[in-house]
Order: C-alpha cells, then structure tokens, then sequence
C-alpha cells in the first residue's frame, strides 16, 4: 500500500517525510520499511534517520543545496522500497508493581472510569502494546494499544518530579518515565527495569515495532528484582517475533 507523503525541508541539512496524521500499526510498518530502505540504500549523505508516529527525519552530513533533487530521490526510493527481510521484532515482559505506594492516580482513574483498581491492572497488563518510537526522554517508550476504557487525559497541572520506572497513562497511550522528570501523565504503577543505560552498547532494549507487556508484582517481588538489577542478574523476558 502506497501512502500519500508529504515531503519538506526542516532544517538546512535535514528533510521530514510525513504520512497521514494518524496512529496505526500498517502506517509504522511503512514507516519502519521505508527507513530501513534509505539505511540500506547506499546513501552515504545520510547519517541519521529518526522515525515518530507517522513521519521519518532524515538528517544528512552536509547542507542540502539543491532540495528539489533530493526530494525527487526520496520519492523515487520509496517508490521501490521493498520489505526484502521479515524484520525480527522482539517481544518484551516488563514487571510492573501497580500498589498504592506507586499507583498515585489509581483511585482518580478508578473513580472516573467507574472502575475497580483490580480492573484497571488487569486491562493494562492484557493488553499486548507496540512500540511506537522512543522520546521524549531518551529510553521513554510511546506505546500504542491502550485500551479504550482506559483513555484517561493528561493532567493540566504537571508533577514537578516523576519517579524513575513509574508507568503512566496519557491520553491514548501508556509508556514508562526512565528516570525522574517532571511529567504530566497519570501514574498507574512503577517497573524496577533500567529502560535507558548509556554504559550498555544498545542503551534503550526496546526499538519501534517491538512487542511490550506488562505483568504484575508486588512490592517484594519489585524490591527482589532491584537487587537483581544492581548484582546484574536480572534478564528481561523476551522473544524473537517475525514482524
């Protein structure tokens, strides 16, 4: 399936590629096709490509003189990109402690959706969630998938200080804060994982197009995992799934 791009200049070395304004796995899977053409196109100008909901940025080395042309070539390229591989996807399980003590917006949600805490955890960690891409902290995964009962708007008055791991809902979407930030996403819970550690070769585990989901622990259980995480004993669940 084609899609309708638009095509512009961003700034003087670099040029964003847009599809329709939408959140949809076949509009990631183009996204993610035509950016693995350009990586693997020979491209030498190009040295970065990032990738959102529905738009690539492709960043190159030098200052692009003659847009028209390049915008020209893009086109050409996407119009005989090819999937030549199944992408291998990963699928993760995170753990997640969803208690009082991490859960601060459980009773607000529960109150609102006139729903039991014990349902809401549940409809959060059934739900098999994909990664969309990853900002807006480095590690901070935008996961698509959330459950429609679970649609909860982002606070107008944001916390100063969110907690490291703690799991949230904002609008349409969950995701996990991987170290402490201000934020205004509703917290459900809290994951003891590291999602982004600079000193690992891939620092954030997870890419876009990988499977996400949760499951729940208790508070022993979350403090038993810290310190496997600190002894570095602690391996993250997952399996290879053909995207």
């Amino acid at each position: 399936m084609d899609f309708e791009l638009i095509y512009h200049r961003f700034s003087e070395r670099s040029i964003l590629v847009e599809w329709p304004s939408e959140i949809t796995e076949n509009t990631l899977k183009d996204v993610l096709i035509f950016k693995n053409h350009l990586l693997n196109s020979g491209i030498k100008s190009i040295v970065q490509i990032n990738n959102a909901y529905n738009s690539i940025l492709i960043i190159y080395d030098l200052t692009i003189d003659k847009i028209n042309d390049e915008i020209s070539t893009l086109k050409a390229s996407y119009s005989i990109r090819v999937s030549t591989n199944k992408c291998a996807f990963r699928h993760w399980r995170i753990p997640v402690c969803y208690d009082d003590e991490f859960g601060l917006d459980l009773d607000e949600i529960s109150e609102e959706k006139k729903l039991s805490k014990s349902e809401i955890i549940r409809l959060h960690s059934d739900t098999i969630y994909t990664v969309f891409f990853i900002g807006f902290l480095p590690g901070f995964l935008y996961l698509g998938g959330l459950d429609k009962r679970l649609h909860f708007p982002r606070k107008e008055s944001p916390r100063v200080n969110i907690k490291k791991g703690a799991v949230a809902i904002g609008g349409e979407q969950t995701g996990v804060y991987p170290k402490a930030s201000p934020g205004g996403w509703n917290i459900i819970g809290n994951s003891p994982l590291e999602f982004f550690n600079p000193k690992n070769y891939t620092p954030c585990f997870a890419s876009s197009g990988d499977k996400i989901q949760f499951f729940p622990i208790d508070k022993t259980e979350y403090d038993a995992i810290v310190s496997q995480i600190e002894n570095g004993t602690y391996f993250i669940e997952r399996k290879v799934i053909d995207g």
